[in-house]
């Protein structure tokens, strides 16, 4: 997709290509929520998701640290939650959680479902077999990672918007950065330690799944922390159906 030289430069530049995504992903579902209102923020929350759980099993080192991929996209997920509760409140905040816990079960089925096809044996065969292989290996790993995910998901968003709207209610609605590292960073806490006993035990030895564990920690502690001015940017945006 990308030229030779474009990809060239960023093999030999992994950080600033993590942080040029990053950015990338944030300010991306920032203008989808600026064009798309809370419909946007819906459907930045489904897709982290999705690019979270395909991403998952790939590894990479970042900073001299190993973490999935996915913990950039699945990062996300947590700021668009946090816009969603400062802009419409905790009902929709909740429901937004809701629909993508829901979203990742339907993930789950219909890409387990999609296995049980085999390749056509019509034409290229050879080419039919190799896709197929491939979609084999890369949702293998996916079952036990959205597994994984749904009961980290689940629980750690509900915390992030009953944490959300704690915050806000103790500070009678000021000091939004507050809320939303603190609300972010312990509900990370509560993902990243449910998540990596799920996923990584048995998967890796202990050790690496806590180095595993604690990496994503650092990774997630820093997105939250970065963020912030993405929020305060789309915080003031006059949106319909927004809460004043």
């Amino acid at each position: 997709m990308f030229p030779e030289s474009f990809q060239i430069y960023f093999s030999e530049h992994q950080n600033l290509l993590y942080l040029s995504t990053l950015v990338l992903d944030l300010g991306l579902t920032v203008l989808m929520f600026r064009f798309f209102g809370k419909e946007g923020l819906l459907a930045c929350i489904v897709l982290s998701i999705l690019l979270a759980n395909l991403q998952g099993p790939k590894l990479t080192v970042i900073f001299s640290m190993q973490t999935s991929l996915g913990v950039i996209f699945y990062s996300s997920i947590f700021f668009a939650t946090d816009l969603m509760s400062e802009k419409f409140g905790k009902k929709e905040a909740d429901r937004a959680v809701l629909m993508g816990f829901s979203i990742s079960v339907i993930i789950l089925l219909m890409l387990s479902i999609s296995l049980l096809f085999l390749p056509s044996i019509q034409g290229n065969q050879t080419f039919s077999t190799e896709v197929h292989q491939a979609f084999v290996r890369i949702l293998d790993f996916t079952p036990r990672f959205i597994i994984g995910s749904l009961f980290s998901y689940l629980i750690s968003q509900r915390f992030d918007v009953w944490c959300f709207h704690k915050i806000k209610a103790w500070t009678n609605g000021k000091h939004l950065w507050l809320r939303n590292n603190l609300s972010t960073m312990a509900s990370q806490t509560i993902d990243t330690t449910i998540y990596s006993l799920v996923v990584w035990w048995g998967v890796v030895d202990l050790v690496t799944a806590i180095q595993l564990g604690l990496a994503k920690m650092v990774f997630k502690v820093g997105i939250a922390a970065f963020d912030t001015p993405f929020i305060y940017w789309a915080r003031n945006w006059t949106i319909k159906d927004s809460v004043k």
